[in-house]
C-alpha cells in the first residue's frame, strides 16, 4: 500500500452475485476491517481474454482505514470467485469528523482467517 494515502480509504471490488457480496461483505465488517460495506447492482461492460463482456454485478464501496488494506485485499481475493477481482483503494481527502470517527471505532488492523 503506498504510504502517502490519508489515513482513511474507499476500497471498491465487484462480485458476480449478491449471495457472493454478502459473503465478502460480512467477513469485512466482522473481522473489523471494514466498518460499512454497501453493495449495488452495476453492469459491467470490460474486456475479457480477448473478448468484450457486459455482465451484471454487485459493486461493493467498503469504508476502511489505510493500515487496513493488506488485510482487506486479501480477504478479497481469499473469498472472491473471479480469478482476478477489481480490488482499488480510493483515498478519502475529506469527511464528517463524525462519520470518520465512527470508522475508527469499528475498524481495527487485522488479518483475514
Amino acid at each position: 500500500m503506498p504510504t502517502e494515502l490519508p489515513k482513511y480509504i474507499v476500497v471498491v471490488t465487484t462480485c458476480p452475485d449478491e449471495e457472493a457480496a454478502s459473503r465478502i461483505a460480512g467477513v469485512l465488517v466482522e473481522r473489523k476491517l471494514a466498518a460499512c460495506v454497501q453493495a449495488s447492482a452495476i453492469t459491467s461492460t470490460y474486456r475479457w481474454q480477448g473478448a468484450i463482456e457486459t455482465t451484471r454485478e454487485v459493486r461493493l464501496m467498503i469504508k476502511a482505514k489505510s493500515a487496513d488494506y493488506d488485510a482487506i485485499q486479501a480477504c478479497i481475493v481469499e473469498l472472491h470467485s473471479y480469478q482476478n477481482p477489481e480490488v482499488i483503494a480510493l483515498p478519502v481527502v475529506a469527511g464528517s469528523r463524525l462519520y470518520l470517527d465512527w470508522i475508527d471505532a469499528e475498524t481495527r488492523d487485522s488479518s483475514c482467517p
